[in-house]
């Protein structure tokens, strides 16, 4: 696909635009505007194409913990067997829980740990189905209540029975910026893996406590353009991290509903590592 398309694409969902000037510039690269509507099903997510991962045999459950301005709701999934688990918070892209997202969690679980899923729009109201308002909606959210949020995640795990107080987290985009403050801003935290997340500030980086794992798409220029700031600060803290570019994958290349820019190849590679970065320090 035209990589022009992709990147236009990209602003949309992130800047972001309307979608009367997302379609009309589509329109003019395409050509015409019946170009631009059969373009449309092929770059746009859609969560009817979500692999879904079997519940089957795993314990899922939806749970609320303290947030602000109001509760925070989040998916729950872990093996079957009533024991402790490490925990790995698993933090959505810019268009809040979904079911692709909720099938990732599914992913985790099933590799032996307890996943959990919180909403961000949670205190908003929930996640609309129309993905343009759930974009609107975190323009609403303010940082620091999203940033605080996440960090309550960790108390929550704190009082179940069934996790072992070893915490990790990955988060998507969004998420992956995320990943990257908790890294930051909760000591307690021992694996941060954000996929094509922005990075924090490099005067913040000697925070962090955690082992690092990053996954970033070489057509990615927008999220790229941060990688050798923080990679240096890493580098001159001592910090322990990965960092792993997959070359000619695009922004989101893990999401398999996102059929331009999914990558099976990038995306199999960097969960397999993701997993065994999991299982090397959370165990």
């Amino acid at each position: 696909m035209d990589q022009n398309i992709i990147n236009l694409y990209d602003e949309y969902t992130h800047v972001p635009l309307t979608r009367e000037e997302f379609l009309r510039r589509l329109t003019k690269i395409t050509g015409s505007l019946a170009g631009a509507m059969a373009i449309l099903p092929m770059i746009e997510v859609n969560q009817a194409h979500a692999a879904v991962t079997s519940s089957q045999e795993l314990f899922t459950e939806y749970i609320t913990y303290p947030g602000v301005p109001a509760e925070m709701k989040a998916y729950i999934a872990r093996p079957k067997a009533e024991k402790k688990y490490a925990a790995v918070v698993v933090i959505h892209e810019n268009r809040g829980l979904n079911a692709h997202i909720e099938d990732v969690a599914r992913r985790v679980a099933n590799a032996g740990f307890l996943a959990i899923a919180p909403n961000a729009l949670a205190p908003l109201g929930g996640t609309p189905a129309n993905e343009d308002e759930a974009r609107t909606k975190f323009q609403e959210l303010k940082q620091e209540n999203s940033l605080q949020n996440f960090i309550n995640v960790f108390p929550y795990l704190k009082t179940r029975k069934d996790c072992n107080g070893n915490f990790g987290c990955v988060g998507f985009c969004w998420g992956g910026a995320m990943a990257n403050s908790l890294a930051v801003n909760v000591p307690d935290l021992k694996a941060a893996v954000a996929f094509y997340g922005r990075q924090p500030d490099a005067a913040d980086v000697p925070k962090i406590k955690a082992a690092v794992q990053l996954h970033y798409g070489s057509l990615d220029e927008r999220v790229n353009a941060g990688i050798a700031g923080y990679e240096a600060a890493l580098k001159s803290g001592g910090k322990t991290y990965e960092l792993y570019m997959y070359e000619g994958a695009q922004h989101a290349f893990h999401n398999d509903t996102a059929p331009s820019r999914y990558n099976e190849v990038a995306a199999k590679l960097a969960w397999q590592r993701t997993l065994d970065f999991f299982k090397k320090y959370l165990a």
